[in-house]
């Protein structure tokens, strides 16, 4: 309700005003960004959210950084760097004039220190797997090692990181860039709290230290908030904003309204009813580009009858994921009975769980509940948003119709949905998936059974061996067939439903210069700037 009363307080203002946010933009220099969903918090370390991701991105650096217009690795913390020739070591040279937004210099030790941090068993970082290519990662995460020196990260001295791998990984420096490897301040840190504490107040205004072109201004929970230029950042004569402000607004119709009133630059969600009207009317403003996700559901299957894999693919089977991606997000998305976008790095993905109610209805009657008999009401909870009503509801009603099942539907907020899942609090919930990188790992990494992005309660000994022989591959078509070995026992044992593959369907203001469309949807607010009253975006 809050997101939805500052919505309409802007919307008024605009009313009685005669400058829109947009028009102010020009002159103040700040981005007005919709954000969906209130962040969970602004530790690097503990959040998994795209909400969370937005603002990360601007608050810190890691090692490296990605192009905007082509993801192309470039420096970031790190001036250079060098590879073994077994390539299973890198060196990290980092520059001398880095700093943190407090003004203190950024040293491959605070590397070494956050590293740490991150894979100490007792923070609960969910993205602690990706950490696993470096010798030792997994095993101090895991508890079998306490000393961190035996993990492959040490500083040869402050502007000097080696990092050990156990083996070469193609796609080693683009984990580099995701939020989970992003350096924090350890001083910082441990004046608020313990090392593996997570929720202390370090990250609110005041206290909050970061070393990205941003730092953080204020923090209205559930209402806005506010970045301004970090000062101390080593490209700031790069930077062209100002500051940033991110609104946390549930509801897509509201972000719309917004955006039409010209209080935000960009909005990451068009209600579907909305798309036709902008290609008509309005193209420029809307972006329908190719994007690196799957949008499907979790089962948790430690509840019954969700731990027979027969019901869980039975209700796979009778879900007709072209008419939903047709008549509802009408976006251009993919329909997918799998869960990994077709040609991420060459990979092609199984064929996938089709539409099939028939073989559905034979598997739930092999189950004990032949036309739904005996079969107890189930719960599908989803985060509040339109779009994921729409489609719950339509799933909801092709189970009851081709299986005699009825499902209840429950919004949840973003954080609480969040934690349900964390503690296997649900039967069955809406996920999705953003690639942090382009390889199809970081699909099937999820669902490990150690994975802590999981959340399902699946753990399958096969799956996770080909992931392993996967990894150890050095013939690439040898590697690909494994996962997709893998991948196809993921759909037979069906821990998640597969619907479709994203596109990004979101408009932006052409006044908004440097964002360039690319497959993971970044776009590095260094690189942006809005242009001036009576000029456009080249």
């Amino acid at each position: 309700m809050r997101s939805a009363w500052l919505a309409a307080a802007f919307l008024l203002t605009a009313c009685g005003s005669h400058e829109s946010n947009v028009e102010a933009s020009q002159r103040t220099g700040i981005l007005h960004f919709g954000n969906g969903d209130e962040p969970q918090d602004l530790d690097p370390h503990t959040v998994t959210g795209i909400p969370e991701t937005h603002i990360l991105m601007a608050l810190f650096e890691g090692l490296v950084a990605k192009d905007p217009t082509d993801l192309g690795i470039r420096p970031g913390v790190a001036e250079r760097w060098t590879l073994s020739e077994d390539q299973k070591t890198y060196t990290f040279h980092l520059r001398p004039d880095a700093r943190w937004s407090n003004g203190e210099p950024v040293t491959a030790g605070d590397f070494v220190w956050s590293w740490r941090r991150a894979l100490q068993p007792a923070l609960g970082n969910l993205y602690a797997y990706m950490f696993y290519s470096i010798r030792g990662a997994a095993a101090f995460h895991a508890g079998r090692i306490v000393d961190f020196s035996r993990v492959g990260v040490r500083a040869l001295d402050e502007r000097t990181l080696e990092i050990q791998l156990i083996r070469p990984v193609p796609y080693f420096l683009q984990l580099l860039d995701h939020h989970s490897f992003y350096p924090i301040n350890p001083r910082v840190i441990e004046r608020f709290g313990a090392t593996d504490e997570r929720g202390t107040r370090w990250t609110r205004p005041g206290n909050f230290v970061g070393n990205g072109a941003f730092a953080l201004d204020e923090w209205q929970l559930n209402r806005l908030l506010t970045l301004k230029r970090n000062v101390h950042y080593w490209d700031a004569a790069r930077v062209r904003l100002d500051g940033i402000r991110f609104y946390p607004i549930s509801s897509a119709s509201t972000e719309e309204r917004m955006f039409r009133a010209g209080q935000l630059h960009v909005i990451d969600r068009v209600p579907a009813e909305k798309i036709a009207v902008y290609r008509d009317e309005d193209p420029a403003a809307l972006r329908i580009t190719p994007f690196l996700g799957s949008y499907f559901y979790r089962f948790n299957v430690t509840v019954k009858p969700l731990d027979d894999p027969r019901v869980r693919r039975a209700l796979a089977l009778c879900i007709d994921r072209k008419q939903i991606v047709e008549r509802i997000t009408r976006g251009g998305q993919i329909p997918a009975g799998f869960l990994t976008p077709p040609e991420t790095a060459g990979y092609v993905p199984p064929a996938g769980i089709p539409y099939d109610p028939e073989t559905a209805r034979a598997l739930m009657a092999a189950a004990g509940f032949p036309g739904g008999s005996g079969f107890p009401e189930l719960e599908l909870q989803f985060n509040t948003d339109e779009l994921h009503r729409k489609i719950a509801t339509v799933i909801q009603q092709m189970w009851r119709r081709e299986l005699g099942v009825h499902v209840a539907l429950t919004s949840q907020d973003w954080k609480v949905q969040q934690s349900r899942e964390s503690h296997l609090q649900y039967h069955i919930s809406r996920g999705s998936w953003i690639g942090d990188y382009v390889d199809p790992t970081t699909f099937l990494d999820l669902f490990r059974g150690d994975g802590g992005n999981n959340r399902t309660g699946w753990n399958n000994a096969r799956y996770d061996a080909l992931l392993d022989a996967a990894a150890r591959a050095t013939d690439d078509t040898r590697r690909r067939a494994l996962l997709r070995q893998a991948e196809q026992v993921l759909l037979d044992e069906a821990p998640i439903l597969p619907l479709y593959i994203y596109t990004q369907v979101r408009l932006v203001s052409p006044r908004l210069c440097g964002w360039h469309p690319n497959l993971l949807d970044q776009h590095p607010y260094k690189h942006l700037w809005l242009a001036a009253p009576g000029a456009r975006c080249p």
